[in-house]
């Protein structure tokens, strides 16, 4: 019946596949997507900032600050996924002008 709706109304005949359906029901709309940034961002820097104050504890502040300094960075880095998306982010860090500094980025983490 539904089809016949559409197709009556001129509308498209064919149905959405599932993969757009999909698409559809999970994208993020703008505002979201920014508030995700700055929580993720804010998120991150506080973990860095962190972690560089734990380097003062005895005996455990290297690893503390090892743990905490990495987690930020990832978090950072992780945040503009909000902005671009995961694929675009990840055909950007690997262009033949970024590609050296992507690896020694992901190496140095």
């Amino acid at each position: 019946m539904d089809k016949l709706k559409r197709v009556l109304s001129g509308r498209d005949a064919e149905e959405p596949s599932g993969m757009a359906e999909v698409i559809d029901a999970t994208s993020l709309g703008w505002g979201t997507r920014v508030k995700g940034f700055i929580a993720c961002f804010a998120i991150g820097c506080l973990c860095s900032l962190l972690g560089s104050c734990l380097l003062w504890v005895p005996k455990k502040g290297l690893t503390l600050f090892a743990v905490f300094y990495t987690l930020g960075n990832i978090a950072s880095i992780g945040s503009t996924l909000f902005l671009m998306g995961p694929m675009k982010q990840l055909k950007r860090m690997f262009e033949p002008t970024r590609l050296i500094a992507t690896i020694v980025m992901l190496v140095s983490i």
